[in-house]
């Protein structure tokens, strides 16, 4: 017999171990601890599971093995290896359980230090673990934090075994020791067996005499007080649990075969070096008490420990140790709650390592199928970087996020607008919908599918359009989100109407322009097939309840798919308003969802911020911007996914361009040599490995050589797309809250709206928008602006030195923005693209080239609610010919003139820099030279 066995044989203190792995599981190695030390049970926490997975491979098969299976969630993967290993050792612990009728043999498993705080969530986690693990000898470990206390009571109710752990307090002892008899009381009252419930309570020993320790020594004069509070504590709540179950409430449970709450020895690891490595086992030996060991503890005992009855020694002098304690200044009570706090926040920091450990593995096992991320910045931007992320982490804000906590922003509204986090989840039960959509529409025939959407409603189709391509046997996939009555003709050139399906997109049913071009195209759709067939060309989706819902029923439309009204549309794309598109175009949905769900679950709830692309990439964003002045992202594309920064910069400008800050993204700009650059750049790279580009490769090289900061994200194949939707998501709601604004409103696209509608409200009044004077006039051209840019170019004489002068408030750091209202087409695009080049390369300022009225629903809100650091050149037109809208007064061209005007009208009340041009007569392509050659010009 050796020190251990004697503990259980000559005192009945039982031993448990205070470790578990699978390795020493499956070697037989506890089954020996059983049979040799008479080892009576083990407990588990985040930190020992931490150690076993992260800093081992004997893990890596069984991971693997899950994710070949398909993908899992981060904390499904770990409570999979976690329950498997718990069932394995109670299994070898059973004959433990069976030959002590139930009071030892259990091995613990501990509730989510996530949840130490909530009383409801902790007994749901409890009540999972403990039907998950499905053994009679677990014990569900709850923390005695206030919120543990009723949830301890409960699940004993409940006949749920309970290990309390991180007890200090001597005081909070008793409760945790009431809340088990009343709880056991009320099991056995509803006809539970009552002896079949076994609870610790579980005293932490260590960690006190670590901070009373410290405190002394901040004091002076105290030192025989060292080394001895700890003990003195354990020893007096042995005494208070002798007469909690001796009184007659315990003795009434006692007769029907009740076992008593033993106290557990926890921590009982020495940190002190100076003291015993086995003080806390010696010191600590009584009856019907539980010591749990470290393997290291466990073996010096084994080795060199002295047993006698020691835990009833002295309790004159334990009282005394207390007393000098409190003569000392220091309240024990303050320092129990103090060690609970840290002791919550230190199994919380656990479980972060182990789901970052488990997050880096399942990167690493899922390869190039998880599209990669990696940083290039330097020492001040990555430090800054890591401490935001550090700060997410210690916060518990990604957790928050995901439980909808508006605080995570400004606590405003914010927790309305969070239906795109579980949205993929929720449309993977919907596949078979999409599914018979698509058969539907493949069976019809139709040659083409054309959307007619605005911002959130035509962006994400046409990225999908474009990335995916014309598949066999489905119509091919057009986008119209242009007032512009050219670019409409155009798009009804381009089809067979008798063969078009239209998809009529908006969330709120009110917006102007798929509600003018749903009249024009089923006006045309009835004159083509007739009134009782036209509807049959037409899908809508919107939000329940809206306007185009009613009206969809109304004119008979093929089908009407509701989206969610807790998405917002520019966070949309992986509902029905992307889905929709892309079923119609022949996409697979479901592989199109798990692409995307695999990055979902990277950034899951469970996936600590260091690990966690979306939080690291959103933090960079967002500091960045906030404290380096690289408030500009440029993204860069490989051909085949080239059109994803259209996207991604309404994600990100209309959900940080508000309050006076903001980020600007910069699409469409080629990569330049590092010398067309300022200090306000932030470069993302996605790299599609099929289609890479080397001379994009090179480029993004020589910046990384000249400390410009890049995000390089990987993908493998273009099918991994939708995971970039959603990485970019979390990422701008993580900005927004870096940045501390509210990242769902727009409160400035509001304004173009509401500037819009006067306008044309007027016009349809009285026949024509109101005249308006311009600053200067000749054959071709016509300049526009407030009086107070008016004022600023008064140095300009004619056209070109108008535009230069312009041009010339342009300052570092600034951006400048072309806003051209004219058909989007290759040449126009062309003409005006290698304009805004010259001006970057002469200025080192970032460019945007936008279309409008397309821009007015993406970029729009930053550019008016962002930083002041916008320089704007409007261009607008005298269209071709005027295109009527059935059923209205007056047609397109009305329509993008009073939104053109409407924007300009809101630039210059925000006392933006901004210019208009008016091309005259007709010839719009003619123009549009014009002005880039004066562009040009002005910078040459």
């Amino acid at each position: 017999m050796n020190a251990l066995n004697a503990l259980f044989s000559e005192h009945e203190q039982a031993v448990w171990l205070d470790f578990v792995a699978r390795g020493f599981i499956a070697k037989g190695e506890l089954k020996a601890l059983v049979e040799k030390d008479d080892l009576r049970g083990v407990t588990s926490n985040p930190a020992i599971f931490e150690k076993a997975i992260g800093h081992s491979a004997e893990y890596d098969d069984s991971l693997k093995a899950a994710l070949d299976h398909g993908d899992a969630r981060v904390i499904d993967l770990y409570e999979g290896l976690a329950i498997a290993d718990i069932q394995a050792a109670a299994d070898v612990l059973r004959s433990v359980y069976e030959s002590s009728d139930g009071a030892d043999g259990y091995v613990s498993l501990e509730v989510s230090p996530y949840l130490a705080l909530d009383t409801e969530e902790t007994l749901r986690e409890a009540r999972r673990l403990h039907q998950a693990v499905g053994r009679d000898n677990l014990m569900v470990k709850v923390p005695a934090t206030p919120a543990g206390l009723p949830a301890i009571r409960q699940l004993t109710r409940e006949g749920i075994s309970v290990n309390i752990t991180l007890l200090f307090s001597q005081d909070v002892y008793e409760e945790v020791a009431h809340a088990f008899i009343d709880g056991l009381t009320e099991f056995g009252e509803r006809g539970g067996d009552v002896s079949r419930v076994a609870s610790v309570a579980s005293f932490f020993i260590s960690r006190i005499d670590t901070l009373v320790d410290k405190r002394l020594d901040e004091i002076g004069g105290y030192e025989d007080l060292k080394g001895k509070v700890a003990i003195a504590n354990a020893k007096l709540a042995y005494q208070r649990y002798k007469r909690i179950f001796s009184g007659p409430k315990w003795a009434a449970l006692e007769a029907k075969g009740a076992k008593a709450q033993r106290l557990l020895w926890a921590s009982t690891g020495t940190k002190n070096k100076a003291y015993s490595d086995v003080l806390y086992v010696e010191e600590l030996i009584g009856k019907n008490t539980v010591n749990t060991m470290p393997p290291a503890t466990m073996d010096a005992f084994r080795d060199h420990g002295r047993v006698r009855a020691t835990l009833e020694e002295n309790i004159g002098e334990a009282e005394t140790v207390m007393a000098r304690l409190a003569e000392a200044g220091i309240d024990i009570e303050a320092v129990a709650r103090q060690l609970v706090d840290e002791g919550v926040q230190l199994f919380v920091d656990a479980a972060d390592a182990l789901l970052g450990a488990v997050a880096g593995k399942r990167a690493a096992f899922l390869d190039h199928r998880l599209d990669a991320q990696t940083f290039k910045f330097d020492d001040a931007l990555q430090a800054a970087t890591d401490k935001a992320v550090e700060a997410w982490r210690a916060s518990g804000a990604i957790r928050r996020l995901w439980a909808h906590d508006a605080s995570v922003w400004t606590g405003r509204d914010e927790d309305k607008w969070l239906g795109w986090l579980r949205i993929v989840e929720d449309e993977l039960e919907r596949v078979e919908l999409y599914e018979g959509f698509a058969e539907e529409v493949r069976a019809e025939g139709f040659t083409d599918a054309v959307v007619l959407g605005m911002g959130g409603s035509s962006l994400g189709p046409e990225v999908i359009a474009a990335t995916y391509g014309h598949r066999e046997g489905y119509p091919r996939l057009r986008i119209l989100d242009s007032t512009d009555p050219d670019e409409v003709r155009a798009v009804e050139a381009a089809v067979n109407l008798e063969k078009t399906l239209f998809i009529v997109a908006s969330k709120s049913g009110s917006t102007l322009e798929p509600n003018v071009f749903r009249d024009y195209f089923l006006g045309r759709m009835k004159e083509v097939v007739g009134s009782e067939k036209a509807g049959r060309h037409f899908v809508a989706v919107t939000d329940p309840g809206s306007a185009m819902e009613k009206a969809a029923k109304e004119d008979g439309f093929r089908k009407i798919f509701l989206g969610v009204p807790q998405i917002g549309g520019r966070y949309s794309v992986l509902s029905a308003f992307g889905l929709v598109p892309a079923a119609a175009a022949g996409v697979e949905i479901q592989d199109f969802l798990d692409s995307a769900r695999m990055m979902v679950r990277s950034c899951g709830p469970a996936v600590p911020p260091a690990a966690n692309p979306g939080v690291r990439l959103g933090a960079a964003m967002g500091v960045a911007a906030k404290e380096f002045g690289r408030d500009k992202i440029t993204i860069i594309a490989s051909p085949g996914i080239d059109t994803f920064g259209t996207w991604a910069e309404q994600l990100i400008a209309e959900s940080t361009g508000k309050e006076g800050v903001g980020i600007i993204p910069i699409e469409g700009e080629p990569v330049g040599v590092p010398a067309v650059y300022g200090e306000d750049r932030l470069f993302v790279y996605l790299r599609l490995a099929a289609q890479a580009d080397a001379r994009q490769d090179e480029a993004v090289k020589i910046l990384e050589s000249e400390a410009q900061p890049v995000v390089r994200i990987d993908l493998d194949k273009v099918e991994q797309l939708p995971q970039e939707f959603f990485r970019f998501e979390i990422a701008t709601a993580v900005a927004g809250a870096v940045l501390g604004i509210n990242p769902f409103n727009q409160p400035d696209v509001e304004a173009s709206k509401i500037a819009t509608k006067k306008l044309f409200s007027a016009a349809e009044e009285t026949g024509s928008l109101p005249a308006e004077t311009p600053i200067f006039e000749d054959g071709t051209v016509a300049l526009y602006a407030d009086p107070a840019n008016a004022e600023a170019l008064r140095s300009g004489d004619g056209f070109e030195a108008i535009v230069a002068a312009h041009l010339a408030r342009v300052k570092p750091c600034d951006y400048v923005a072309l806003l051209a209202y004219v058909e989007r087409n290759e040449a126009h695009h062309a003409t005006l693209h290698e304009a805004r080049l010259a001006l970057r390369d002469a200025r080192r300022v970032a460019t945007c080239l936008e279309f409008g009225p397309r821009f007015l629903h993406s970029t729009g809100q930053a550019y008016k609610g962002g930083p002041a650091s916008g320089v704007f050149l409007q261009i607008t037109a005298d269209p071709s010919a005027d295109l009527p809208i059935p059923g209205r007064k007056l047609g397109f061209k009305t329509v993008i003139a009073a939104q053109a005007r409407g924007d300009f009208a809101v630039l210059s009340e925000r006392k933006r820099r901004a210019l208009r041009v008016h091309l005259k007569g007709g010839d719009v392509s003619g123009g549009v030279k014009r002005v880039a050659a004066a562009i040009k010009a002005a910078v040459g």
